[in-house]
C-alpha cells in the first residue's frame, strides 16, 4: 500500500501526499480495503477524522491530495477550503479544440439520468472552473486540447461535468461521454496545490508530475 502512495512533503502538522489513479481516497464502502485512509490510518497512524483528509480525489484521478497530522491543523485547513483560499490545478486532455482560456461558472447537481453522475442544472451548487489552453494535439484527423484547469470550488466531478457539458469531454471519461480505448481513466491529474501555512500568513506551494500512464498516453498524440 505505502509503495503506491509517494509523500510529497511532510512536517510536524501535515502532510501531502501523490495519490495513484485506481485508489479511493475516503473508505465511502466500509468493506473496500486500500485506500488512502487505510493507509493513513495502519501506516501513517493518523486517528483524525477521515484520517485527517482534507479533500478528495475521484478515484480514477491521481495528484496531490492534504492530510493534516492535528487537530488544530485539521481545522485551519478546512477553513482555508471552505473560504477558497486554496489553489488547486489539474491538467486534464479533452476532446475537441477549446478556446484559448475562459471560466465556466454553472451550478452542479446530482444527475437525474444515471446513477452516481452528476450534471449541470439550475437547481445544483455553485461551481467555477477556469481554464487556460497549454497545448493542442491531433490524432486520426481528430483535435484534442492539453489543459490547466484552476478548479475555485469542489463539487463532485466538477472538471469532468463542465467540460463535457461545454462539449468537450475528458479523454478516458467513459462516465462523461470521453473517448474509452486505450486509457481506461480520465485524463486529469492534480498537479498543484497551494497553501496558507497553519497560523501564519505565508504560502507554500507543491507540485507533482503528470502521472506515467497519462505521459505515456499522451506521447500517442501530434502535436499541433
Amino acid at each position: 500500500m505505502e509503495e503506491k502512495i509517494k509523500v510529497i512533503f511532510e512536517n510536524d502538522d501535515f502532510l501531502v501526499i501523490d495519490k495513484p489513479s485506481g485508489m479511493t481516497t475516503t473508505k465511502e464502502k466500509k468493506n473496500e480495503e486500500g485506500t488512502v485512509e487505510d493507509y493513513l490510518r495502519i501506516v501513517r497512524k493518523n486517528e483524525l477524522p477521515r484520517n485527517g483528509i482534507i479533500h478528495r480525489l475521484d478515484k480514477g484521478t491521481s495528484g496531490l491530495v492534504l492530510v493534516a497530522k492535528n487537530s488544530k491543523t485539521l481545522i485551519n485547513f478546512k477553513l482555508q477550503f471552505k473560504n477558497r483560499l486554496v489553489t488547486k490545478k489539474y491538467y486534464c486532455l479533452v476532446g475537441g479544440a477549446t478556446s484559448q482560456d475562459g471560466s465556466i461558472n454553472w451550478p452542479i447537481e446530482r444527475s437525474k439520468f444515471g446513477f452516481g453522475k452528476f450534471g449541470v442544472g439550475v437547481d445544483g451548487k455553485n461551481a467555477l472552473t477556469e481554464f487556460r489552453l497549454l497545448k493542442k494535439y491531433r490524432k486520426n484527423n481528430k483535435k484534442y486540447s492539453f489543459l490547466e484547469v484552476n478548479l475555485k470550488t469542489g463539487r463532485t466531478h466538477q472538471i469532468r461535468v463542465h467540460m463535457n457539458y461545454l462539449g468537450w469531454p475528458l479523454v478516458g471519461d467513459r462516465l462523461y461521454g470521453g473517448e474509452f480505448d486505450i486509457l481506461k481513466r480520465p485524463f486529469l491529474h492534480a498537479f498543484e496545490l497551494e497553501i496558507f501555512l497553519p497560523n501564519e500568513d505565508n504560502k507554500m506551494k507543491f507540485n507533482s508530475e503528470l502521472a506515467s500512464d497519462l505521459q505515456k498516453h499522451l506521447s500517442l498524440y501530434e502535436e499541433e
